[in-house]
């Protein structure tokens, strides 16, 4: 229970050390090791610093920065000063991130090691910034950013006087239009998805040690890294590398891991490894998957070869976390679960009547306590998503007689690659941008491992021949990774309606079953 007067990162970090749990482990982060009672101090260090450079409650601090300790500080420390905290994609490029710092108004942009190169095009396209932090020791005065070993000050700071429904923190979510919006959780909104999934699907456990293949700007990673190690008492395992086998395997031998957070893709990427012993993950007690449909034979292939619960589900960037899931016992491959507790999920069709019969397609709702307030300065799409206590999420599902929900699509062209939502029409526009290419649509399709993947159908300028490497090497200097074309195809006309409309389903149909995923 939430009281009045409520701040998120005081309930997560402030009460174990008032129980005298100070000690206990709370994050581990390559050769750093944080105590209860060292993520506090650090916690006040960001609190200080926010203090020192004017940012005043309600202000937003944007963050790009690998998964560090460092990292979870600067977001618990600007909840618990009333700052907003906005961890953007470290995958994104520098002017998408420029983009949406200057869309939240952000007046501090906090950069880790790696990434302070970023900092002109964000400060050229976000004139509202008033300063910038490096965290990356040599980083600091690069665009006139403030060393981070320059900000020591880990005096005692007090807590905002906040409540559950003051402003928390934001994440940036492409949803179902394709164009990035900023999403607004309210401080209660952390707490409201440990004791929902946290609580009712992975039982929380003081001795629970969390590892997450997704990372913290990502609601899924968010939950598993922060909120639901730090709500129980136990202890997260942050990696600053990218997600690999080879960067998670060594984490999961040294650490012994209880609860891990994977997506499709990486589970694939676990069962294709030949040289990862079946007891590889004999420290976890659970696993999840989220972030996109787990096909049912890979859930098969994983769980019979390392002999781990994986319990697969969907959640929402507006939602925070997961709000369908399987439970531990009850997996049934190739179905979302059932609703986490707290939680209500309904089918509706488009003119928004509710379908009750089972096995019947139609449009998914959700509602619970962790639902965003909207989005920030997009009214419209704001009137679009949120139907008064329910979220539209844009897929569509199907609810079996005894109550467990299938996805079955989504009402929407977007693809989701790797977990991540890509819009076609951004894709379509870089491709589009090359000289020899005269048209292009971008659908999504099943790789040969049943993970959705992105494809390009492109139509030559006349007189044009139009090589697919050189198609991909376009792609690659102008857009961020996981938003390529994984397979090019040539055509000479794309399928269109009367009205001129691409006729993607077509386009879909036309890829057969399995994309090649080499490339």
């Amino acid at each position: 229970m939430q009281s009045p007067g409520y701040n998120a990162a005081a309930w997560l970090v402030d009460r174990h050390v008032e129980a005298g749990d100070g000690h206990r482990p709370a994050v581990v982060g390559g050769a750093e090791r944080w105590s209860y009672d060292d993520l506090l101090a650090q916690v006040w260090r960001v609190q200080n610093a926010l203090a020192a450079l004017g940012v005043r409650r309600t202000e937003r601090v944007a963050l790009v920065a690998d998964d560090t300790p460092a990292a979870m500080a600067w977001i618990l420390g600007a909840l618990r000063s009333g700052v907003v905290p906005v961890p953007l994609s470290t995958m994104a490029t520098a002017a998408d991130l420029g983009s949406l710092v200057a869309d939240g108004v952000c007046a501090v942009v906090v950069v880790g090691p790696g990434y302070a190169a970023h900092l002109p095009a964000i400060r050229s396209l976000a004139p509202d910034v008033r300063a910038a932090v490096a965290l990356g020791p040599g980083d600091e005065g690069d665009e006139g950013a403030v060393g981070w070993a320059a900000l020591d000050d880990t005096a005692e700071a007090p807590v905002a006087a906040t409540t559950a429904d003051s402003p928390g923190l934001w994440l940036a979510s492409s949803g179902t239009t394709g164009r990035p919006k900023l999403v607004m959780h309210r401080q209660g909104a952390l707490q409201a998805t440990a004791d929902g999934f946290g609580a009712s699907v992975l039982g929380l456990r003081a001795d629970d040690v969390f590892l997450s293949a997704s990372k913290l700007f990502f609601a899924y990673g968010l939950g598993t890294s922060l909120t639901f190690p730090l709500a129980a008492g136990g202890t997260s395992v942050v990696c600053a590398a990218r997600t690999t086998v080879g960067a998670f395997a060594p984490l999961v031998a040294a650490e012994r891991p209880t609860v891990v957070a994977l997506v499709p893709s990486f589970v694939a990427a676990l069962v294709a490894e030949d040289g990862l012993p079946a007891g590889a993950l004999g420290s976890l007690r659970v696993a999840t998957s989220a972030g996109e449909v787990l096909p049912a034979e890979l859930h098969r292939r994983f769980t019979e070869r390392f002999g781990v619960p994986l319990l697969d589900g969907i959640g929402a960037t507006e939602v925070l976390n997961t709000f369908l899931s399987n439970r531990r016992g009850e997996e049934r491959p190739g179905t979302s679960g059932r609703p986490v507790e707290g939680y209500e999920t309904r089918l509706v069709t488009e003119e928004g009547e509710e379908v009750t019969a089972p096995d019947t397609p139609a449009l998914l709702q959700v509602r619970g306590p962790s639902l965003a307030t909207g989005y920030w300065s997009r009214w419209a799409a704001t009137q679009a998503a949120f139907r008064g206590e329910w979220l539209q999420t844009g897929d569509i599902y199907e609810r079996s007689a005894d109550g467990y929900w299938t996805a079955r699509g989504r009402g929407s062209d977007m693809i989701k690659a790797g977990g991540i939502w890509v819009s076609p029409l951004e894709v379509e526009g870089v491709l589009v941008e090359h000289p020899d290419v005269r048209e292009a649509a971008v659908v999504g399709a099943r790789d040969d491992r049943g993970l959705e993947t992105v494809v390009a159908v492109v139509v030559p300028r006349d007189g044009a021949t139009l090589d697919p490497a050189a198609i991909e090497a376009h792609c690659r200097e102008r857009m961020a990774a996981f938003k390529r074309p994984r397979r090019v195809e040539v055509v000479a006309e794309l399928p269109k309606t009367a009205t001129g409309k691409v006729r993607r389903y077509l386009l879909r149909e036309g890829l057969g079953d399995s994309v090649d995923t080499n490339g």
